[in-house]
């Protein structure tokens, strides 16, 4: 499908990628969303949290919101989406990955960028809810986990409608070296903090899976990956997760009608991050590349951002 070309104008002072991921990340709030928990077991035996809101008047349509790395289903830009789309009738379920919704999870294994099963159950289960429209929206990490599960060769529920994947780093090797470099080391120091400090809970149930001169050992994000990430969850190494895990070789199966929206001076995002050739052979992938957003941070006026209003006006079948 060719690429869409994108009339996003944020306001001046967002026009700065860095100002708007930070402003997003730090600053943005939602108001007046009620939401309930239920807790599921995933087929592993392991559970998962999620947390509903639900449109005023009963529906038959929910859409699954996933967040990003070391995000959680109470953070505005999984909230901002859940509220929109309960205002227009739709039901959403935001995700907690294991161990994101503020209990670790019982294995010593968590999440990361493919495990796609976990996504599958969800998906499961709204059809057992009755649901009979489903339609994803994965930020970042969670993005990648949407497009790998719709290109993989799984059989996809035919309830699933659409998907919309946001500042997705499709090539998950390339987005690694670009959070390696200077520009952006405030995140990659944030986040790395956040990993190493719940791999320090796991050695307290699982000494014999880590130790703590390995924990020590961890001194950038690759590193998380090589020591953790790659060896809990039977890769190889931190290249062979990245390898296997990125959802660009997946982007040629995906047989549902998908937006990806990735800006282009998102400076998590490498070169391949953008996809043009796998969209333009595909007719079922949309791919918008706006000049601004940055990270998850396409701000508009009234709170409203322009990523989850292009989502709910893909599901409408507005190009």
């Amino acid at each position: 499908m060719p690429v869409l070309e994108s009339n996003f104008k944020p306001p001046f002072q967002f026009k700065n990628g860095f100002v708007a991921t930070v402003y997003s990340g730090l600053f943005r709030k939602i108001k007046g969303l009620d939401q309930e928990r239920e807790r599921i077991d995933t087929r592993d035996e392991d559970f998962l949290d999620l947390d509903w809101s639900f449109a005023k008047s009963k529906s038959d349509a929910v859409i699954i919101l996933l967040h990003g790395l070391e995000g959680h289903a109470q953070r505005p830009y999984v909230t901002g989406a859940a509220k929109l789309f309960n205002q227009n009738g739709v039901d959403a379920v935001c995700v907690n990955f294991r161990g994101c919704s503020g209990q670790d999870n019982r294995f010593y294994n968590s999440y990361h960028s493919g495990a796609t099963d976990d996504l599958d159950d969800v998906v499961l289960h709204c059809v057992k809810k009755g649901y009979s429209k489903i339609y994803i929206k994965g930020i970042s990490l969670g993005g990648n986990i949407t497009l790998k599960y719709l290109g993989e060769d799984r059989d996809i529920p035919t309830q699933i409608k659409s998907a919309i994947a946001i500042s997705v780093p499709v090539h998950l090797h390339g987005s690694a070296n670009e959070l390696h470099k200077l520009k952006n080391k405030a995140f990659a120091i944030r986040f790395k903090k956040h990993l190493v400090d719940k791999l320090k809970l796991k050695i307290k149930q699982f000494p014999e899976n880590i130790s703590v001169e390995e924990i020590k050992s961890i001194s950038t994000l690759r590193d998380f990956d090589e020591v953790y990430t790659s060896k809990a969850h039977g890769f190889k190494d931190a290249s062979d997760y990245y390898k296997q895990s990125s959802s660009l070789q997946f982007l040629g199966n995906i047989n549902i009608p998908t937006l990806l929206i990735n800006a282009l001076n998102d400076s998590f995002l490498s070169p391949e991050c953008f996809p043009v050739k796998e969209a333009k052979q595909n007719e079922y992938l949309f791919l918008e590349m706006p000049k601004f957003g940055g990270h998850v941070g396409f701000i508009q006026k009234n709170n409203v951002y322009y990523n989850e209003l292009r989502a709910l006006e893909f599901i409408k079948g507005i190009f």
